[in-house]
């Protein structure tokens, strides 16, 4: 029978209490296991994790190896590997609670013109979060409200995060797609020990590209496994660099009107200077201000490159 639900698991070197958590919680979904398959994709870990990781008690899982360094590479194996028509993004610090995959079908049965959804994601934390860092936590996919909401608009108020994404199959398709035309796609998301992101919003917009919708459904929930290392200001500085680079690239992609407003007047790249404080508000530090801006300055400076060498490209000849 085929599965109702393809949940992909991407990891590269995983804190492996965390991954047998991340396990344990897919092992007491209240699905059976006849519904759904679960593939495991190994993303270069620097050791092979099909002869240490135990998926015996599910007779519809895989460890799959992706040798393609990148959560996007990953993502797109578990994509070309998924056999069923819903895909759930589980990754390898989410821990699910019992019932997510059961609400995550009935949603897929009763909103079918919402393409790309997610749920409320709490915290769990080795360490308590400082003070300073509560209004960041948003950064770390923290999120939890208490309605339903869905849009057909280009919304990030409706817009799952990567952590529990579930998309139909048609979308997931249509986002390889596009990433294969684009290769700039596959810089959106983490490689190795780089925090950029961006790579699942672009993703769940792609629902739009179908005329389909994107929501948010508070019935959903899982706990985010949060290490100490990630509460520190050096990281909160890197990802926030990684989040501005990742979502002014996503912009360009998408053909945001900004964009293209300012390409057409004098230098692109000063016309983004005087966009870039429309931002500042957004950041209450000076220094994750400037770290915002590093993060926009060089997605800049890359695509101002890119659109340069397609300028200077000589057409073919027929």
């Amino acid at each position: 029978m085929k599965p109702a639900i393809s949940v992909i698991t991407c990891t590269h070197n995983p804190r492996r209490h965390y991954l047998d958590r991340v396990l344990n919680a897919l092992k007491d979904q209240t699905l059976s296991t006849e519904h759904w398959e679960l593939l495991i994709i190994d993303n270069a870990s620097d050791r092979s994790l099909n002869a240490e990781i135990d998926l015996s008690w599910h007779p519809k899982a895989r460890c799959l190896r992706e040798e393609q360094l990148g959560l996007t590479p990953a993502r797109l194996r578990g994509i070309r590997e998924a056999e069923a028509e819903i895909l759930i993004f589980v990754d390898d610090d989410n821990v699910l609670n019992s019932d997510y995959l059961e609400i995550a079908l009935q949603i897929s049965k009763n909103f079918p013109f919402v393409g790309a959804w997610g749920g409320q994601t709490q915290g769990e934390f080795e360490v308590p979060p400082p003070d300073w860092a509560q209004p960041y936590l948003i950064l770390l996919a923290i999120r939890e409200f208490d309605h339903n909401k869905w849009s057909n608009l280009y919304s990030y108020e409706t817009t799952p995060c990567g952590a529990g994404l579930c998309v139909r199959k048609l979308v997931a398709e249509k986002y390889a797609e596009l990433v294969f035309h684009h290769p700039k796609r596959l810089e959106l998301d983490r490689k190795g020990q780089r925090l950029t992101s961006g790579g699942d919003s672009d993703l769940a917009f792609t629902a739009h590209d179908l005329n389909l919708g994107t929501g948010l459904f508070p019935a959903l929930k899982l706990t985010h496994l949060i290490p100490a290392q990630r509460l520190q200001e050096s990281y909160f500085l890197k990802l926030i660099e990684g989040v501005h680079y990742s979502n002014a690239v996503l912009d360009f992609l998408r053909g945001d009107p900004n964009w293209s407003a300012m390409s057409s007047n004098s230098s692109l790249r000063g016309k983004l200077r005087q966009f870039y404080h429309l931002f500042k508000r957004y950041s209450r530090e000076h220094r994750f201000y400037e770290a915002s801006q590093r993060g926009k300055l060089l997605a800049v400076q890359e695509i101002t490159e890119f659109l340069d060498n397609l300028s200077s490209t000589p057409p073919l000849s027929h």
